[in-house]
């Protein structure tokens, strides 16, 4: 600026540009664009916007049930008659086999094998594919559970949510594309973007339950505003963008500021729209009672998957929803019961309320935690980690109902037969949103990465 004359002799930096409107700082979730600050490469010019797949989708969208802690798979949806047959038998230096203490039945039409811990799920096992020789990469819960989420337990990679959400944009321009209810410990490793553009995080919503449950502010961070009101913070936007368009006048466009004003822009629609929808005092009383919300058991996991369902609704790509304390190295008999049964009822309320509403042919479900458990017994009535063969299940989406894949051996150690690791989940579940995931990179540090790294097969059995 020449302060003599007056007269602008050069264009307006960027900095500036941002600096001249003082006010926006105070805009809803600010915290967003303190990490936009990385070089974006965006699939498309909008980084929210729907995007071309890959080739045809067999599902629009994903919700992840994540267990975390490892439930037993060899008590919920891998019957291994032998555990009775061998029951206190050696297995291996000072262990000994335990039988379940649960009996599995056959469900359904198609006749699959599933524990009395899950009555209400059972009845839906025609819905369900239960993926039998899933395979993890370390026995660790932090690891695993990392592994599961990113591809990676060593590095720390964009999660499956926000490769997700990159890849295929969301289908409502006034909701992120990526939400996860209840993250565990509240850490964005199983949600974070990574190297990917801030804008493919998932948004977190914190939800408790009975009378904890949590009020709109304190579900979503800073969806409130105390300062502005709503006409304030467009006059801002608008600034921002008059801002912008004399600086793209200038000089070329760039991808980091307008990726921010994005961030902005979504934050603001969603001062509007979040509130009402994850307001659940709205429902009626038939749906609560379907989801066993007001029951102590069911009510905090029940209020997640109907909140799941209802964002699934409204156009969100990928929901996860969380629940722990499957670490059963003791007290097993008293622990399982508690939280199978915990969620058994609000997941065959989800799966029920999807097909009511015409949703779980192109909504893939997926339940599972990041390893399974050892046939033998550990401090008398518990089961210890095991990596090397679990199970995992999913339903809608395209895949096969009441339909069994793969195999452990006889008493549900190692996966034995159409072994899917990690890396093959992940190519499946990208394959079932029409992802090709050797096509899905990213370049960063000069390589292009992908969720999968070097390694993945898509599993095409599984779908019908």
């Amino acid at each position: 600026m020449d302060l003599c004359s007056n007269q602008q002799t050069a264009p307006l930096s960027r900095r500036a540009a941002l600096q001249a409107a003082c006010g926006f700082g105070f805009l809803a979730f600010s915290g967003l664009a303190n990490a936009a600050t990385s070089r974006i490469l965006l699939p498309d010019d909008d980084p929210f916007g729907p995007k071309r797949t890959h080739f045809t989708p067999k599902a629009k969208r994903i919700i992840f049930l994540c267990m975390a802690g490892a439930p037993s798979h060899v008590d919920t949806f891998d019957y291994k008659p032998e555990l009775i047959t061998k029951n206190g038998t050696s297995f291996g230096r000072n262990a000994k086999l335990m039988a379940s203490p649960w009996q599995f039945r056959q469900r359904g039409d198609s006749g699959l094998w599933i524990s009395d811990l899950f009555p209400n799920l059972g009845g839906l096992a025609d819905d369900l594919t239960l993926l039998r020789s899933m395979k993890a990469a370390i026995p660790a819960h932090a690891a695993a559970t990392m592994h599961m989420h990113t591809g990676s337990f060593q590095f720390v990679r964009p999660s499956l949510g926000a490769w997700s959400f990159y890849g295929l944009g969301t289908m409502n321009e006034n909701l992120p594309g990526f939400v996860t209810i209840n993250p565990r410990n509240g850490r964005p490793s199983g949600y974070g973007s990574s190297f990917l553009p801030a804008s493919y995080q998932g948004t977190p919503v914190n939800i408790g339950s009975g009378r904890r449950a949590a009020s709109t502010q304190d579900s979503v961070a800073h969806i409130a505003n105390d300062r502005l009101g709503g006409n304030s913070q467009q006059n801002q936007l608008g600034l921002l963008r008059r801002l912008e368009r004399e600086r793209t006048r200038r000089e070329k466009k760039d991808a980091n500021i307008e990726s921010v004003l994005e961030q902005y822009e979504l934050a603001f629609r969603m001062q509007a729209e979040v509130p009402e929808l994850i307001d659940l005092t709205k429902e009626s009383s038939k749906t609560l009672e379907m989801y066993g919300i007001g029951e102590d058991a069911t009510d905090s996991f029940g209020r997640q998957c109907l909140l799941a369902r209802k964002f699934a609704e409204e156009g969100v790509r990928f929901i996860e929803i969380n629940h722990g304390g499957w670490d059963t190295h003791r007290n097993l008999r008293e622990e399982l019961p508690r939280q199978c049964g915990a969620i058994d009822r609000p997941i065959a309320a989800l799966l029920t309320d999807l097909k009511q509403r015409k949703m779980l042919d192109d909504t893939l479900v997926i339940w599972g935690g990041e390893f399974g458990r050892t046939p033998y017994a550990q401090n008398g009535d518990g089961r210890d980690h095991n990596a090397g063969g679990f199970t995992m299940w999913m339903a809608g989406g395209g895949v096969k109902g009441g339909f069994s894949y793969g195999s452990t051996d006889e008493t549900g150690h190692k996966a034995t037969d159409n072994t899917m690791e990690m890396h093959d989940w992940h190519a499946t579940i990208l394959h079932a949103m029409g992802l090709d995931h050797e096509r899905l990179t990213y370049n960063y540090a000069g390589r292009d990465f992908r969720l999968t790294d070097v390694h993945g097969s898509v599993h095409n059995s599984i779908f019908a």
